[in-house]
C-alpha cells in the first residue's frame, strides 16, 4: 500500500478526477467498513481494480460462505458505473454464468424503456462503492426474478420460495457452494464470521502512516485548507454572538460499531 500510496503522490497534479475520487472512498471504506465485506485493489499501483471478499450474512443460505470478486472502475467514474464481477462460482438468478453482477445499480443511466428500469433505479454519480456492496448484499438474499440473468437459477429460486423451503433444490446447490468456499478462506488466512455478533463490524479509525498523510496532502491539500479556514471564521462568528461551540463526545480513536441486520431488514433491489 506504502507504494501505492508515494507512485500516485508523485503524479497528483495530472491524477484524474475519477483516481481522486476513488482514493477518497478508499480511504473512507478502509476506516469505516461495510459489515460482512473485505476491500483491498488487485495491484498496488492500479486504483481502477479492487478485489472484493463477501462473507454471506448470517441467518440466510449464504451463511459462513466466503465469496471472492472484483469490481472494475471506468476512467470517467462517478458518472459512470463500475462493473462487478463475482470470481467465485454462484448459483444465482441475478447473476451470470461468467460471474458479472445484473443490478439496476450497475447500469448506465440512460433511457431504456424496453428494460422494464426506470432512469432513477439505474447509476447516478452520486451513488458510490458502499451503495453498490450493500446492494449486492440485499440482492444475494432477494433476487430479483422478472429479469433474470440465469433463468435456471431464477425458476429454482420461485420453486424454493414459493414451497417455503419444502423444495430444496436451490438451497442445495447454494449450500454446496459456501462448503466450497472454505478452503478458499482457509487459504487466504481469513476466519468467515458465522454469527450475528461476529458480521457486525467493531472499527477502531485507523491512524495513517506517513506515506499515506503525504498522498492524501498532496491530493486534498487545498480543499482541507479550505475547510480549515472556514471551520475557523465560524467558530470565531460563534464567539462573536456568543454562541457556544458544539462539541462531539467520544474522543480520538473511539470505537464505532455499525451492523447492516440490527435495525432494518434488508431492503430489496430493482434489478435486471
Amino acid at each position: 500500500m506504502c507504494s501505492l500510496l508515494s507512485g500516485i503522490a508523485m503524479a497528483h497534479h495530472s491524477t484524474p478526477s475519477s483516481q481522486k475520487a476513488l482514493m477518497m472512498e478508499l480511504k473512507s471504506l478502509q476506516e469505516q467498513p461495510v459489515e460482512g465485506f473485505r476491500i483491498g485493489l488487485v495491484e498496488e499501483s492500479d486504483l481502477y481494480n479492487w478485489e472484493v471478499a463477501i462473507f454471506g450474512p448470517p441467518n440466510t443460505l449464504y451463511e459462513g460462505g466466503y465469496f471472492k470478486s472484483h469490481i472494475k472502475f471506468p476512467i470517467d467514474y462517478p458518472y459512470s458505473p463500475p462493473t462487478f464481477r463475482f470470481l467465485t462460482k454462484m448459483w444465482h438468478p441475478n447473476i451470470y454464468e461468467n460471474g458479472d453482477v445484473c443490478i439496476s445499480i450497475l447500469h448506465p443511466p440512460v433511457d431504456d424503456p424496453q428494460s422494464g428500469e426506470l432512469p432513477s433505479e439505474r447509476w447516478n454519480p452520486t451513488q458510490n462503492v458502499r451503495t453498490i456492496l450493500l446492494s449486492v448484499i440485499s440482492l444475494l438474499n432477494e433476487p430479483n426474478t422478472f429479469s433474470p440473468a440465469n433463468v435456471d437459477a431464477s425458476v429454482m429460486f420461485r420453486k424454493w420460495r414459493d414451497s417455503k423451503g419444502k423444495d430444496k433444490e436451490y438451497a442445495e446447490i447454494i449450500r454446496k457452494q459456501v462448503v466450497s468456499t472454505v478452503a478458499d478462506a482457509e487459504r487466504d488466512g481469513v476466519k468467515v464470521p458465522t454469527t450475528l455478533a461476529e458480521y457486525c463490524v467493531q472499527t477502531r479509525v485507523p491512524s495513517q502512516d506517513s506515506s499515506s498523510d503525504l498522498l492524501y496532502d498532496d491530493l486534498y491539500d487545498d480543499d482541507m485548507e479550505e475547510e480549515e479556514e472556514e471551520d475557523e471564521e465560524e467558530e470565531e462568528s460563534d464567539l462573536e454572538s456568543g454562541g457556544e461551540a458544539g462539541v462531539t463526545s467520544g474522543g480520538e480513536g473511539g470505537l464505532t460499531t455499525r451492523c447492516y441486520n440490527d435495525d432494518q431488514e434488508d431492503s430489496g433491489n430493482e434489478d435486471s
